[in-house]
Parts: structure tokens; C-alpha cells; sequence
């Protein structure tokens, strides 16, 4: 079968900065350097994705799944390793990830058009069934940060599958949204994997992990501890933290 997306020996680092001077005088009259730290994200990560495969991500915070997401929505590069997507993705990330607050509702649509390679005459033919999912109606001429953090949520998930990706990524954000758009949302991801198309479902909440996904991997300390059915993934996950 052919994969999707493929992760090959695959280590994130950040750097994380101790003693940051809090001003320009403070900066210019330090003796010594701030401390830095490395920390690695993710480490030694080896994962495939199967086309039409729904693969959940678990672990605690902190465990790299958003740092995952990110690498292959390509909003990270990996420091060590191979990361390989085939075909377009379409990311949810974060909440307001890709949006500008200044910009109207509708402006935000063109322009996270514009970031997936979407031509404007494209998402001019769009816009009408994106503001409809989004039930934004009233409120797609003001700007972004006049809006709820369910809106924003609203839009962006609109935006991501009335673009027809062949890889939808989601980090959470299904958790803000209220019942009712949930299960909206619930249902076009099952029209996506009745479409074949992949998708990789970051999230805390287990009972949406079993409704959704097909597969789940376990996150701990930037390494896969487990990889397997949803069951027993989930199971064993919920066997750690119980005795943590």
C-alpha cells in the first residue's frame, strides 16, 4: 500500500533560552551569557501513514504531538531525519494558526488560500460553502479578533475541508467548538474517510480518539511507546497515567 506519510529517524530540537535579559540596558551590561538548553521534542520518531488511514496521537502534554503535526504540515523542519507527505495538507494546528486578527473573516479565508497553493479564482468559488459550514453569515465582514474563539475554530476547520486536502491534520481544536458543530464536524471527517483520504487526529479527549480514528500511536518523551489498535493503544495509555 502506498504511504502516505513516512517519518525516518526523525529528532526535533528546540533551544530554550535561561536568563533572557529583559531589556536593552540589561542586555548591554551583562557579564555573562544566558544559559541555553537544548530540548528534543521528538526523538528517534519511525512512523508510516497508510493512504485512507485515521491515525490518532496521544500522550501527555509536552509528549511532541504538536511538534509531529507540525513536521508534516511542514510548519517545522526535522533537525535530524527524513519527513515525506504525499499529497496536499490542509492543518489545524492551533487555534488561530495561519489567521490575522486585523483581517475580516472573509480577507482570512483568501489568505489561508494563498498559503495552501489555492488560486483566488479557486476560493472565490469556495467562499459561499466555507461562510455556510462555518455558520459565519453575519459576521464574515468583521475582523478576526472581534470574533469567539469558536468562531475562529469554526472558520478554520471549514476552510481546511472545503479545500479537498488529501491529508487533514488536527491538533485539538475540535474541543472548542460547541456540541452541535462537533458532530458537523464528526460527520465530514467520516465523508473524508469514506473518500479515502488521510488523516492524522491529535487529542486528549480518548472518547473522541475511539469514535474517530483507525490506529493510534502513544507519544512519550518525543518517542512512540506504543503503535497499534485504538483499543489497545488507548488502554494501555490510560493503564500508565493511572499509576503515574
Amino acid at each position: 500500500m502506498r504511504k502516505s506519510i513516512e517519518l525516518i529517524n526523525v529528532r526535533k530540537a528546540f533551544r530554550l533560552v535561561h536568563d533572557r535579559a529583559s531589556s536593552l540596558k540589561a542586555l548591554a551590561i551583562a557579564i555573562r551569557k544566558p544559559k541555553t538548553e537544548i530540548i528534543w521534542a521528538l526523538d528517534g520518531v519511525n512512523l508510516t501513514v497508510d493512504y485512507g488511514e485515521t491515525l490518532a496521537i496521544i500522550g501527555r502534554n509536552g509528549s511532541g504531538k504538536s511538534t509531529l503535526l507540525g513536521l508534516i504540515g511542514n510548519i517545522y523542519r526535522p533537525t535530524e531525519g527524513r519527513v515525506a507527505v504525499n499529497g496536499r495538507a490542509a492543518a489545524l494546528l492551533e487555534l488561530g494558526a495561519g489567521f490575522h486578527p486585523d483581517l475580516t473573516g472573509l480577507e482570512n479565508i483568501y489568505l489561508n488560500g494563498a498559503i495552501l497553493g489555492i488560486r483566488t479564482k479557486q476560493m472565490r468559488d469556495k467562499v459561499d460553502e466555507i461562510v455556510r459550514f462555518a455558520e459565519l453569515e453575519r459576521f464574515i465582514d468583521a475582523p478576526l479578533r472581534t470574533y469567539s474563539k469558536g468562531m475562529v475554530m469554526r472558520l478554520g476547520f471549514a476552510i481546511a475541508v472545503q479545500v479537498d486536502p488529501d491529508i487533514l491534520l488536527i491538533d485539538e481544536v475540535l474541543a472548542v467548538g460547541d456540541e452541535a458543530f462537533q458532530e458537523k464536524c464528526y460527520k465530514k471527517i467520516e465523508e473524508f474517510q469514506n473518500a479515502g483520504k488521510t488523516i492524522v487526529f491529535v487529542s486528549h479527549d480518548l472518547d473522541a480518539v475511539r469514535r474517530v480514528s483507525s490506529r493510534a500511536v502513544w507519544l512519550c518523551e518525543g518517542k512512540i511507546k506504543a503503535d497499534g489498535s485504538v483499543k489497545e493503544v488507548v488502554n494501555s495509555y490510560a493503564a500508565g497515567i493511572a499509576v503515574e
